[in-house]
């Protein structure tokens, strides 16, 4: 099969290659998916820069979409020739998207609904999974979000688009911090209602203008870095909730005082690690909004294989709006 793969870290350009490795074949348990898409999220490039390699190689990337060609043992023979998307491709294992087989358990080729396409499915796993779970959680520790205000930190991202798209669904209230007008328009599509440009406004300050002092009821957040310190300053509501699925920084500076004279809360989550439990609620109420075409995808750049380097060095950069998929 074609596929690309590194033996050691470092600049996309020094470190990948392209070429033909073995096809993998379905043990038991597992589903063989002929893939389509690949999916190229910031955590791909981070691995390939920095993660130290336990394996020989390691075919990139978690998220795909594609076609189940063959079965393994136990698994119905029903399931061959259905279309599905992709999770935790290469999460704790060498082995993969970006290449033209993918062999994995079953239950991680989640059934992909008509009329959503191979390349929409490449955005589920990391972003669409990240997003919903974040939702969850909000509601889990807020309540219902209908008439409550949301603070999404980077709305226009992949993740934050599919956040804005889906608290709007659930009927609150979105502002969202964005780096520049053009990303502040592809959120308010999205549903976001207003927009908190980070990078020339105080952030705590601009929230607490459109809520009349208080503060978002609740925060989804891709920065806790950045975001303890907004909450200590009024971005967070008292009693107010964060949900943080990342950070810029490692070590963070929690201003603990007013954390906990305010009553505010935080909830960690990592979307490759969650509980079988919220895995199964999160991949179904996911798979309901693409059956319903409930959400809106934005592809910002495409590739074919050969061209990987120059994918992973566009999401390196940041500046696309939308998400990179490999073309296989």
């Amino acid at each position: 099969m074609k596929a690309a793969w590194y033996t050691q870290n470092g600049e996309a350009q020094d470190v990948m290659l392209v070429g033909e490795l073995p096809t993998p074949s379905p043990q038991a348990g597992e589903v063989l998916v002929r893939l389509v898409t690949s999916g190229v999220n910031p955590s791909d490039v981070k691995s390939r820069r920095a993660r130290p390699l336990t394996d020989p190689l390691v075919v990139p990337h978690s998220d795909g979409a594609g076609v189940i060609e063959a079965v393994g043992e136990g698994v119905p023979a029903s399931r061959v020739g259905q279309r599905v998307w992709v999770w935790n491709g290469q999460w704790q294992r060498p082995m993969g998207t970006c290449a033209q087989y993918i062999a994995l358990p079953e239950a991680q080729a989640v059934a992909l609904p008509d009329g959503t396409d191979y390349e929409a499915g490449a955005c589920m796993g990391i972003p669409g999974l990240t997003a919903v779970q974040a939702v969850i959680l909000a509601e889990r520790l807020a309540g219902d979000l209908r008439g409550q205000t949301v603070l999404v930190t980077g709305a226009s991202s992949a993740v934050g688009h599919y956040i804005t798209q889906m608290v709007s669904l659930a009927g609150g209230r979105v502002i969202g911090t964005v780096g520049s007008e053009a990303k502040a328009d592809h959120a308010r599509a999205a549903g976001m209602q207003e927009a908190v440009l980070y990078k020339t406004e105080s952030v705590p300050e601009r929230i607490k203008a459109l809520t009349q002092g208080r503060g978002a009821d609740v925060i989804i957040d891709m920065d806790f870095s950045t975001t303890a310190r907004w909450a200590a300053e009024g971005a967070l509501a008292p009693h107010g909730q964060v949900v943080c699925y990342g950070s810029n920084a490692l070590d963070v500076n929690l201003p603990f005082r007013p954390w906990l004279f305010q009553s505010m809360g935080v909830k960690f989550f990592l979307v490759y690690d969650l509980t079988p439990a919220d895995r199964k609620i999160a991949v179904s109420r996911l798979s309901d909004m693409l059956a319903n075409h409930q959400l809106q995808h934005c592809i910002g750049a495409r590739f074919p294989l050969v061209q990987m380097a120059e994918a992973h060095r566009t999401v390196e950069a940041g500046q696309t709006v939308g998400n990179v998929v490999i073309e296989l």
